[in-house]
């Protein structure tokens, strides 16, 4: 977290920044021809990492500086109840690394690209309800 900053403005900056990746994953989907689909899976990963980090500084509860969306998530036990899946979080923690460097991984379809940018926006919708944005 930022020190001196009041949490709501803190929770903003981290959904300004959530807010541009989502909008990187909608408009790079539009493409037909060699779409990136990982840098797609990899920005819906942000979304949801980043929105989770706003609702964390919101509540004013630490976290560190992690990619792990389920370890974030848990870490909103003492707040509201935010009702997301921990499948989905699993889904999207793989895009946080793996797309990002070569290795020997999978490639990334256009529908998990898709279904990627959909539990991104979910995850979206139920964190915005909890913040007075």
């Amino acid at each position: 977290m930022t020190d001196g900053i009041e949490p709501l403005q803190v929770a903003r900056q981290w959904v300004e920044k959530a807010e541009e990746d989502l909008t990187n994953t909608q408009h790079t989907l539009i493409l037909k021809e060699r779409c990136p689909y990982g840098t797609i899976c990899f920005h819906a990963q942000q979304v949801a990492e980043k929105y989770l980090k706003s609702l964390l500084a919101y509540c004013g509860i630490p976290f560190p500086r992690s990619h792990d969306l389920l370890d974030l998530f848990r870490r909103l036990q003492n707040g509201p109840r935010i009702q997301l899946e921990a499948l989905d979080l699993a889904i999207l923690n793989r895009y946080a690394v793996e797309v990002r460097y070569p290795g020997n991984w999978e490639p990334i379809s256009r529908e998990e690209a898709e279904e990627a940018v959909a539990l991104a926006e979910k995850i979206r919708r139920e964190i915005r309800r909890h913040l007075p944005l």
